[in-house]
């Protein structure tokens, strides 16, 4: 039987074909539990946000697509597909290029200045280099591949 890194992989394959000709992003994609009650998790995004629409779309194209493939190993399984959210997870550099001037959270691998956890206004990103602003005047600089996990913030 596959392993899930496997299963995971050709599945953001497929959905990243189908996602692509929508004009959608695959975000993330999860294989969460085992046995009968499996649920594999899409996560889609677009610029313009994304709709009812757009889910369904990726539901049963990817789903027939998985089906047919017998990608998903075992029988049964439940796919959602969903937006990533306002508090969504930034993992690649192209996602911190579009949220310049958003809030976020991050978490570092090695601290900064005496801590690995920051939050504040994502300022600039380039060439590796994440500048994050955790207070007016104040920056803070350090390499995308320091970063633990980082996701945006959302302030009501």
């Amino acid at each position: 039987m596959a392993d899930r890194t496997t299963v995971v992989g050709k599945v953001q394959e497929i959905a990243g074909r189908v996602a692509s000709s929508e004009g959608l992003e695959v975000v993330d994609v999860q294989l969460l539990g085992g046995g009968g009650s499996r649920v594999l998790r899409i996560y889609i995004d677009k610029p313009q946000g994304v709709t009812h629409a757009d889910c369904e779309f990726m539901s049963l194209n990817v789903g027939t697509i998985l089906d047919v493939e017998d990608v998903i190993p075992g029988g049964r399984y439940t796919l959602e597909v969903s937006s990533p959210g306002v508090e969504r997870k930034l993992t690649r550099p192209q996602e911190y290029e579009r949220f310049l001037g958003h809030k976020v959270k991050v978490i570092l691998r090695e601290a900064v200045e005496g801590q690995k956890h920051w939050a504040g206004t994502l300022k600039s990103f380039g060439e590796g280099l994440i500048t994050l602003e955790p207070a007016p005047g104040k920056s803070i600089q350090f390499p995308i591949d320091q970063v633990e996990r980082a996701n945006l913030k959302f302030e009501w």
